[in-house]
């Protein structure tokens, strides 16, 4: 089963999931900040990706901003930053794609094509 960890109120997650909709794929949505992965589940996800851990920060949001994570995180080593990332579902990049195979952060519509064989 595809999961997509998402948030209700982001407007790219709204268009990814109308795209799912409208391409008649099933999936189960996850709301990111009220069931955020926590850091084991975090830890598999980065490793099924095979991205850089900095690609799973929502570098747009907030409290990323807030907590002035461009100057922090390259200081930081990967276990501190999955610590952190565990914390808040809302440092998460989002939509989160979740396959048997991959996982895609961000609403890229040709990379969501290739890995859903579309």
């Amino acid at each position: 089963m595809i999961k997509v960890y998402c948030y209700d109120r982001c407007s790219t997650c709204k268009k990814a999931l109308a795209w799912l909709d409208s391409n008649n794929i099933n999936y189960e949505k996850i709301d990111i900040k009220g069931q955020h992965p926590d850091e084991a589940t975090l830890r598999e996800l980065h490793k099924k990706s095979g991205l850089q851990l900095k690609r799973f920060f929502n570098t747009s949001g907030i409290l990323y901003r807030e907590m002035q994570l461009s100057s922090k995180l390259p200081v930081m080593s990967e276990d501190e930053q999955f610590v952190l990332l565990a914390t808040d579902g809302m440092l998460v990049k989002r939509p989160l794609l979740v396959t048997d195979d991959a996982v895609i952060p961000g609403f890229k519509e040709v990379d969501w094509k290739k890995e859903l064989s579309i």
